[in-house]
């Protein structure tokens, strides 16, 4: 019988590796034996999403792999998000996402969906061409907590202006995060956004650390 570490360790060089069946297999069996899901979540596939990270930011990694790695990590998502205890109260974060209208490129923002799947919030994926009341509908439909919008061409950015208008008019308290090849810091802060990812490689970056963060609340909650 595979001791917890060595699941971990399974789960981790799962999706390092994007061996898809062996991450099943244990997070199956990770289940079976009575380890808890959330750690199995944290502490395997998480973790090895940080090293995939890394291996994308120093490029020894490209889009394809990460696409690979992110099926393995589906996989054992699958299988083990059921049986992680909803919050207190039921409530989890929320968050709407999607490429803005006139924008059809949507790897950085579904590598960004990934990391608050992995964090264990609910998304609502608008896709990519979203009209631009589409995110304001959805955000006061889901009540998210977050927006998250991505641009890859100056033409379509200006459009997130307008919609962050819109969205603070309605609900000055969610937070939104902009992000593709055109969107500097400046051009958030300009906006009136809260939280920017220069590119996808930097939105992988930013999910990453949301992610260690998390692990480290889990931790903590845990003590």
């Amino acid at each position: 019988m595979a001791t917890k570490e060595e699941l971990l360790e399974i789960l981790k060089d799962g999706v390092i590796n994007y061996k898809e069946e062996e991450v099943k297999e244990a997070s199956q069996t990770a289940l079976d034996d009575g380890h808890t899901a959330i750690e199995m979540i944290m502490d395997g596939l998480a973790a090895g999403m940080e090293v995939v990270g890394d291996l994308y930011e120093k490029q020894e990694y490209f889009v394809p792999e990460v696409l690979m790695c992110a099926d393995a990590l589906y996989a054992g998502l699958e299988i083990l998000r059921p049986h992680v205890p909803k919050q207190e109260g039921g409530s989890v974060s929320q968050v709407v996402i999607g490429s803005i209208q006139g924008d059809v490129h949507d790897i950085g923002k579904n590598l960004v969906k990934m990391m608050f799947d992995v964090a264990g919030w609910e998304v609502y994926d608008l896709g990519r061409d979203v009209p631009l009341e589409k995110f304001v509908e959805e955000q006061l439909r889901t009540d998210a907590q977050v927006v998250a919008m991505s641009a890859m061409m100056t033409t379509t950015m200006l459009g997130m202006r307008k919609v962050i208008k819109m969205i603070k008019e309605k609900n000055p308290n969610v937070a939104i995060m902009l992000g593709g090849a055109p969107v500097t810091k400046d051009v958030a802060n300009l906006f009136g956004a809260d939280g920017y990812a220069e590119s996808a490689g930097n939105a992988v970056a930013e999910g990453i650390k949301m992610i260690s963060r998390l692990r480290e609340y889990e931790k903590e909650k845990g003590e």
